[in-house]
């Protein structure tokens, strides 16, 4: 088992990113269950006797993502300044991507600067833990940032390669346009992801739609993403979250 880490991880520059994404998919999981833990004793107005509770430090509600971006930041720091070898980089790979879970679960107070983690708005938090999770598969695939593997440059040369790239960069910012954020992440490293939401309908509110389509095409749009559409998002994001909308 050690030879095989070692051959298929740690030589191939992988090993890294591997306890990266057990330390985010640990700590999510651990984060989402606390946090429904403290919403089910809140909501049966249990009295606070378990030491599963929300951090107060001087009358604040301190929220878990102050947590994560500390840890981000000092992992990335101590990376950046000494560069330590395995196990070490691992280690700190792993507390990275705990980080990283931490914050990230609360990107919607990010974005709406308030407290909307059981609202509608909250669950944006929801979508970018899916997003970083499969962008974080894909480079344990060893898949390129860009989709371009950099072996390619070599074989290919760097007047193709970068062609190609520019092509991927394009088509990724058409399927951005088309209101598929999420598509179009997934898709940076994932060509075919991209490719596939650039080609497919808009979203009806998105800048292309509002620019490019006329009005049948929108009224197309409209029904592709209607109710079917968002509630199979939804039970997508129940499951992730572990929890049940309301």
């Amino acid at each position: 088992m050690s030879d095989w880490y070692q051959r298929y991880l740690v030589e191939t520059g992988r090993a890294a990113t591997l306890w990266l994404l057990v330390g985010f998919v640990t700590t999510y999981a651990v984060t989402r269950w606390v946090t429904l833990r403290i919403r089910s004793r809140a909501a049966q107005e249990e009295p606070g006797q378990s030491g599963v509770k929300d951090v107060y430090i001087g009358g604040v509600h301190v929220h878990h993502q102050v947590w994560g971006i500390l840890l981000v930041l000092v992992t990335g720091l101590l990376e950046f300044r000494f560069t330590p070898p395995s196990p070490w980089q691992e280690l700190l790979a792993a507390l990275f991507g705990a980080g990283a879970a931490l914050a990230l679960d609360e990107f919607a107070l990010w974005l709406h600067l308030q407290d909307v983690y059981w609202t509608a708005e909250g669950r944006k938090s929801i979508d970018a833990v899916m997003v970083a999770g499969v962008v974080g598969v894909a480079l344990l695939a060893s898949a390129s940032p860009f989709g371009v593997d950099p072996s390619s440059v070599a074989a290919q040369g760097l007047v193709a390669t970068s062609l190609g790239v520019v092509v991927h960069i394009g088509y990724t910012v058409v399927c951005l346009l088309k209101g598929k954020i999420a598509t179009g992440l997934i898709g940076l490293p994932i060509p075919f992801v991209a490719l596939v939401g650039a080609i497919r309908l808009a979203t009806p509110t998105s800048f292309w739609a509002r620019r490019f389509y006329s009005d049948h095409k929108l009224h197309r749009a409209t029904e592709r993403f209607g109710p079917t559409y968002r509630a199979r998002r939804e039970r997508l994001r129940d499951f992730i979250s572990g929890s049940r909308h309301r």
